[in-house]
């Protein structure tokens, strides 16, 4: 596997899923650092993480302090940087919008790691949604740690 130094977690408006699969992801013991990183790719202007998801990783001791949405940028997307989306359609998305240099690096986090499902938008959903999202992740965030280990 190629050697990454930046992961970059990206969704639509880069505020729960994102961030959350970021926290988790800093929660595990990678080999070597990491800079890790959310994104969105409609982030109009910034904005604080989404409370439900906020109040998810609090309560799995995971330090939410001080995020805020950013937008994905065409910089963001290097030769050792693998960016993962949340859904097909968003990896789809980023190949179109930005035409990268690097194509093999974007991936779909789910299909990357050989989980079938893509992780679900809790958006709007009850905080249970956000939990079981945060499961989710949890599962595939365990497979990249242990692939990039």
């Amino acid at each position: 596997m190629k050697e990454y130094n930046r992961i970059i977690f990206v969704g639509q408006s880069g505020t729960s899923r994102e961030p959350m699969a970021a926290g988790i992801f800093q929660d595990f013991t990678t080999r070597r650092p990491f800079e890790v990183l959310a994104r969105g790719l409609v982030v109009l202007f910034p904005e604080p993480m989404n409370q439900k998801a906020e109040a998810v990783l609090i309560s799995n001791g995971i330090n939410t302090e001080d995020f805020i949405s950013v937008q994905l940028t065409e910089e963001d997307l290097t030769e050792d940087t693998l960016v993962l989306a949340m859904e097909e359609a968003q990896k789809e998305k980023i190949l179109e919008q930005y035409e990268p240099q690097f194509p093999e690096n974007i991936q779909v986090l789910t299909e990357f790691v050989g989980d079938e499902l893509e992780i679900l938008d809790p958006y709007g959903g009850a905080l249970q949604a956000y939990g079981l999202c945060y499961e989710t992740l949890r599962k595939s965030i365990k497979k990249l740690v242990n692939m990039l280990n």
